[in-house]
């Protein structure tokens, strides 16, 4: 027996000493709503290319996924492939010797550098993840209720508010909007809306170099739509969180719902309702139009991955036609980066694909080296426009705020 025993022993131990088997991929990601996708569509797509190689994605609730991901990078118990956050949480991964750098790889070729911006180091010479898709910013509306009330989708601010103005004296909730949750206030407001004041890229990267303050006039205009759209919210906004936001607009309890396109899917379910979109309005009439279209997830490799070459052909295969195609058809309302050319299919996807066309595309106007110093300028957004929302703030205020922690986080300021 104990021959016996010291013989399994010694086949366990070979065994553990064996490397990771060649060809196995392991994904790691926040999309935990995308798994079905991943292994339903995307991997199986893959694997008509590769069939030696095994993928699997395992995703992290996305709340805990930063700390998580950049815990088990430095264990190196990582997977090969990691999702990318744009800018700086992931830009401190490569730094610190975590990612590889991606410059000259095949897929690569195929983005615009502007593409890139999100997950290269701050003088562009390294890129650290391939780009895979961006999310935009506009307003849902409920099509029925427009046409009984005679409305059109608004162009112009003054527009805007004049359709809000029907809509409550018509006993219509004009916004499905709360501020529980906050996010909602900076994410599909403030900075959704900004751009068109402050001239998109112009007025973000002005902010970058401290050519302009955001108590400048576009930055507080900006907070003072902010605030006029307080007068607009339902009965207990403070309270509503966004699946409430959600529920509120699809069972047509409110006209407008200030949104992302990742919202798409979610509103195609709901039987019955006929949903249209229309880009932030313009400041006045024949301004240029910007819109928010924000980089939102890339992918890198582990540079201490066991499996680094087959890591190497599925970031080609994400920089491809073919992964373009079915992540934007299949994912609705989440847009390659890259430069083929993506028959859009969802009609409302479609018409916000389309807004690049005529606007100018910039980032949310924190994401790059603003959110930097902590707490971020992400928290700091999130509370004071909340609170411009809900009225307790008032947006010069609110202004001095922002412009304050911008102050707090540049090198050599405490």
């Amino acid at each position: 027996m104990r021959g016996i025993l010291n013989g399994m022993l010694g086949a366990l131990l070979a065994a553990l000493a064996l490397p990771a088997s060649a060809g196995t991929l392991v994904i790691e990601s926040w999309r935990v709503d995308d798994k079905a996708l991943w292994e339903n569509v995307l991997l199986p797509a893959f694997a008509r290319h590769h069939p030696d190689v095994t993928v699997k994605f395992a995703p992290t609730a996305p709340t805990g996924y930063d700390a998580a991901v950049g815990a088990r990078l430095a264990r190196g118990t990582a997977g090969d492939l990691i999702a990318c956050r744009p800018f700086d949480v992931f830009l401190a991964l490569y730094q610190s010797g975590h990612l590889e750098r991606l410059d000259g790889r095949p897929g690569l070729q195929n983005f615009d550098r502007s593409s890139l911006v999100a997950w290269q180091t701050d003088d562009g010479k390294d890129t650290f993840c391939m780009p895979v898709a961006s999310v935009i910013h506009g307003f849902f509306y409920n099509k029925d209720i427009f046409r009984r009330h005679d409305l059109q989708p608004p162009r112009t601010v003054d527009d805007f508010f004049r359709v809000l103005d029907v809509l409550k004296e018509a006993g219509v909730t004009p916004l499905a909007l709360g501020t529980a949750e906050q996010w909602e206030s900076s994410q599909i407001v403030y900075t959704s809306i900004g751009p068109n004041f402050w001239r998109g890229e112009e007025g973000r990267k002005a902010l970058i170099a401290g050519r302009a303050r955001l108590t400048d006039r576009p930055y507080v205009d900006a907070l003072d739509f902010t605030a006029r759209l307080g007068r607009y919210l339902p009965a207990g906004a403070a309270r509503q969180t966004y699946a409430a936001s959600q529920a509120r607009f699809a069972s047509g309890g409110a006209a407008i719902y200030p949104a992302g396109s990742w919202d798409i899917a979610h509103f195609s379910r709901t039987p019955g309702l006929a949903l249209g979109v229309f880009p932030p309005p313009l400041p006045r009439e024949g301004a240029a139009c910007h819109i928010s279209d924000h980089m939102d997830l890339g992918l890198g490799v582990n540079r201490h991955s066991k499996n680094k070459e087959d890591a190497y052909k599925f970031i080609a295969w994400v920089g491809s036609q073919e992964f373009a195609d079915l992540y934007t058809n299949r994912l609705t309302g989440f847009f390659t980066l890259s430069h083929h050319l993506i028959a859009v299919r969802d009609p409302v996807a479609k018409q916000m694909a389309e807004w690049r066309k005529r606007c100018a595309s910039t980032i949310r106007i924190n994401a790059q080296v603003l959110n930097r110093g902590q707490p971020s300028m992400e928290v700091e957004m999130w509370a004071v426009t909340s609170q411009v929302l809900n009225g307790s703030l008032a947006p010069g205020d609110g202004a001095v705020r922002l412009q304050n922690r911008v102050e707090q986080g540049r090198p050599g300021q405490k």
